[in-house]
């Protein structure tokens, strides 16, 4: 069956890309993704990389609305970011350079902050769709993944934000450091999770001794790997929590990420009292690239 797009929505992110053919409408007519992320590719190479995904939609000239680091410096081309406080969504999208006359790439672009230096690309996407669902909404959303972002929205713009690097951390951590050892796999133990959660909460200075803990109870106490696991998640995450605490204390909450990620942070923020919405991301992310196109259309 071919399909016709009548717009293509496009998330492009470092490791990957994912492409969806839109109608009109914003119905999702199909979709397709490669690995071929932006730190695979040069200037050159990603109109080809779109085309291999999304050849079979295009029969026409066809608009395509671009999000994430795509835009980078070292993307497809930049879209320089605009200054908070500013809309999730704003008017100044970059036209991509394109040889294919039926192709028209806009790309919409990150977002910045002078003090305390800070950037986002892609999550201003993900605000965006919310905020098209949500009309009116104001409070503060959390979008956890390598970097997780902390974003305070009021009046339909992004006011400020505030970036943690705990998922590299995690990473980096439990892959090339001593804890290796006693991190490898992927068991949960949810009350070692829970544990290091609160203490991380309640003494977030004493969080690097607490983490060679981890090691030392492996060898002297037979803490298994999957305790030691979510415990290095729960102290990770309270340190972010504690250092966040004057974005989230008192405020409406909404997370916005990955199913098993996003739910750690709102049980997180569950233990601290501080209630919040779980959003599904990636349908979260369609949603401002259509809110993108609308935007466009006028």
């Amino acid at each position: 069956m071919t399909i016709k797009a009548d717009w293509i929505a496009v998330d492009w992110g470092t490791s990957n890309m994912r492409a969806w053919a839109m109608s009109a409408s914003g119905t999702v007519l199909a979709e397709g993704s490669t690995d071929k992320g932006m730190g695979r590719l040069t200037p050159a190479e990603f109109e080809p990389t779109l085309i291999e995904v999304a050849g079979d939609w295009i029969d026409g000239p066809t608009t395509v609305i671009a999000c994430g680091m795509v835009g980078a410096k070292q993307g497809w081309v930049e879209a320089p970011y605009a200054a908070v406080p500013c809309p999730a969504m704003g008017h100044n999208f970059v036209t991509a350079p394109t040889q294919n006359p039926d192709l028209t790439v806009h790309i919409i672009p990150g977002v910045s902050q002078a003090s305390p230096a800070d950037v986002m690309r892609g999550e201003e996407t993900q605000i965006a769709g919310f905020l098209a669902r949500n009309t009116g909404w104001d409070g503060v959303i959390c979008l956890p993944g390598t970097h997780t972002k902390w974003v305070h929205v009021s009046a339909d713009e992004i006011v400020s934000f505030q970036t943690c690097m705990t998922g590299e951390l995690f990473a980096t951590i439990s892959t090339h450091t001593v804890l290796r050892h006693s991190v490898s796999g992927d068991g949960w133990d949810q009350a070692a999770f829970d544990g290091g959660l609160a203490d991380a909460m309640a003494r977030p200075e004493r969080m690097a001794a607490q983490l060679f803990s981890l090691r030392a109870q492996g060898l002297l106490d037979g803490l298994g790997n999957d305790a030691a696991r979510a415990r290095l998640s729960g102290l990770l995450i309270g340190a972010e929590l504690a250092a966040s605490k004057p974005y989230w204390l008192g405020q409406q909450i909404a997370v916005i990420g990955a199913g098993g990620l996003s739910k750690l942070y709102v049980d997180a923020l569950a233990a601290q009292s501080a209630p919040a919405t779980q959003v599904n991301g990636s349908a979260i992310t369609l949603a401002g690239l259509t809110a993108a196109y609308r935007l466009l259309k006028g």
